[in-house]
């Protein structure tokens, strides 16, 4: 059966794929298991109850939850009746929450529990249409339950004008507007399609290696258009997907479940990295020096290693790495990485480990993978994001800017053909916004955000991106901003990695009662000023860090410094900090 809308999975899954734990999600720790039966009659009760409650094609429903089942439920529900799925992160600023309401016209909103509800209370009660339309996930006093909603559907089934709706909808119809996080002014409403989706689900599913005993684990927001994409990719191959219950829990789902297929962004795995050394750290004697050669054999994987290599890697795993990947379930046949570009070091250490990682890069717009690294000949190279997409054309403009073009690029921003008209030329190249080139193998290779360089007060350009990556390298490091703008030299406001500092104090015997007198402390200050050094040392004068100053607390998305794909919020923070940056350049 031929796959033109999205919704089309369902029908192919049922005939071809039916299985017993489709879509999986823990509440209260209990795993609960959908099969793909259950999940197809949930999605038509839904859209019966939908069209009961007057939804019609067009419409804008929105969603706000973590992860789970139900989020696919409604997510099919509402694009099978030709509505539009506003799935707004959990995690965004009341503000946000505010403009988004009121931008999409939002009918009708489906949001988990009482800690998002306390967020949208006040909002929804300047939106007098909206104030008997939100239905929750949880039984809570005083609103509507999906439950009632599945059970509406149930008592007036139209089995017949569903199909008709459905039969209307074509692939160039909208699915969703997808909001972007952004780093500035409001969120833009990305409208994407079924063809933007399939476009991109055509050009992974032969990148991805799978089985139909396969176990995916997801834990990335399914309001970020690459989780979501891959999940509808997943789906249409019949996989069983399981959801995180929470981020924090992430290692131990991945010991217990033992998933086959995860979808990550770089900083998890990075956290993973520096977990494992903090745990060789501990050690002593001779068991620490065959963790830390183990570890050096690993941060010099190579794709075409040598002999002597492939036997000293051998050992390492034996001794040491394949402990590692137990620790993590051991069952791991690849990890695809998206969302932004990941360190090589970090990319080599899992290889080393057993698990292949696939490094992919696009935007929202692009529905959104553009390239992405892949196990044919010549698509693997540390640092690049591998090959174009079938179907996907690139070029690099004259000032190093990535455009695209093709069925993935998004029909526009809603509700605003100027900021659509920027994005998009009239050729219809999209320009992404990235700085970037091509490698000598035809492999994308990103090296920055055009509206994040800056230019120092000597007219020099520098890209913060590519020297915050390398210093986020090292273990005490949890997150760095570096900034210069028409200033003499480039500076840095860097957060510790706390757990570790906090050890590496404890070992040379430094007193402190809070994070503010640790990172204050004389030693704490020189250990940092070691580590600039010695990282300045792969740059260039100008983008040298000759000024630092450290933050003493670790930046989130609950407090508002990162996205939800855990990017810098750029000029959210240069704002925060202005005070504090501003005694940077006047040391």
């Amino acid at each position: 059966m031929e796959i033109t809308r999205l919704f089309d999975i369902l029908e192919r899954d049922l005939k071809e794929f039916p299985i017993e734990d489709a879509l999986c999600g823990k509440e209260n720790g209990v795993m609960i298991k959908y099969s793909t039966e259950q999940y197809v009659q949930i999605v038509n009760n839904i859209s019966y109850g939908l069209m009961q409650l007057g939804i019609k094609k067009g419409d804008c429903v929105a969603t706000i939850t973590p992860n789970r089942p139900e989020w696919n439920f409604l997510d099919m529900a509402i694009m099978q009746i030709g509505a539009i799925h506003v799935a707004i992160y959990p995690t965004i600023s009341e503000s946000d929450y505010d403009y988004i309401l009121h931008h999409a016209n939002i009918k009708l909103i489906f949001v988990s529990g009482w800690e998002l509800l306390r967020k949208i209370t006040a909002i929804i009660a300047n939106i007098p249409e909206l104030n008997d339309k939100v239905y929750t996930f949880r039984n809570l006093l005083g609103y509507r339950h999906l439950s009632e909603l599945i059970e509406l559907g149930r008592a007036n089934p139209s089995p017949q004008y569903l199909q008709e709706i459905k039969d209307s909808i074509t692939p160039d119809d909208v699915v969703s507007f997808v909001y972007t996080s952004g780093t500035t002014g409001n969120p833009k409403g990305v409208m994407l399609t079924h063809e933007n989706f399939l476009t991109n689900i055509r050009g992974v599913l032969p990148i991805i290696p799978t089985s139909e005993n396969n176990r995916i684990l997801s834990y990335l927001p399914l309001c970020h258009v690459y989780e979501r994409m891959l999940n509808y990719a997943f789906q249409s191959l019949g996989l069983p997907i399981y959801y995180c219950e929470n981020i924090a829990k992430i290692q131990q789902d991945m010991a217990e479940l033992r998933p086959d297929i995860f979808t990550t962004v770089p900083r998890l795995l990075e956290k993973v990295y520096d977990k494992i050394l903090a745990q060789g750290n501990k050690m002593t004697g001779i068991k620490r020096k065959i963790f830390f050669w183990a570890d050096q054999v690993a941060l010099n994987y190579e794709f075409n290693p040598s002999k002597s290599y492939k036997r000293k890697l051998k050992l390492a795993r034996k001794l040491v790495l394949n402990k590692w990947h137990e620790a993590l379930g051991g069952n791991f046949k690849v990890i695809v990485s998206g969302g932004a570009a990941i360190q090589p070091r970090i990319a080599r250490v899992f290889w080393a480990m057993g698990i292949p990682i696939l490094e992919g890069y696009g935007t929202t717009e692009s529905a959104p993978v553009i390239a992405v690294s892949d196990f044919f000949k010549g698509g693997l190279e540390f640092g690049a994001a591998g090959h174009v997409l079938p179907g996907t054309r690139v070029r690099i403009a004259d000032d190093g800017e990535i455009l695209t073009k093709g069925k993935h690029v998004m029909k526009g921003y809603y509700n605003a053909p100027d900021l659509t008209a920027e994005a998009i030329d009239e050729d219809g190249w999209l320009h992404t916004g990235d700085l970037g080139k091509l490698t000598p193998g035809g492999r994308v290779k990103i090296t920055g955000r055009k509206k994040e360089m800056f230019k120092t007060a000597f007219g020099k350009y520098v890209v913060p991106t590519l020297i915050e990556n390398k210093f986020s390298e090292d273990p005490l490091i949890d997150n760095i901003l570096v900034v210069g703008e028409n200033q003499k030299f480039a500076a840095a406001l860097i957060v510790p990695n706390f757990s570790d500092l906090r050890d590496w104090c404890h070992q040379h015997e430094i007193d402190y009662t809070t994070n503010e007198e640790m990172i204050n402390h004389p030693e704490v200050q020189a250990l940092f000023k070691k580590i600039v050094d010695k990282y300045n040392r792969f740059f260039g004068d100008t983008e040298k860090i000759k000024s630092f100053s450290l933050v003493g607390y670790e930046w989130s998305i609950q407090t508002g410094e990162l996205t939800p794909t855990l990017k810098l919020k750029r000029n959210k923070l240069i704002e925060k900090y202005s005070e504090q940056i501003e005694q940077l350049f006047n040391k």
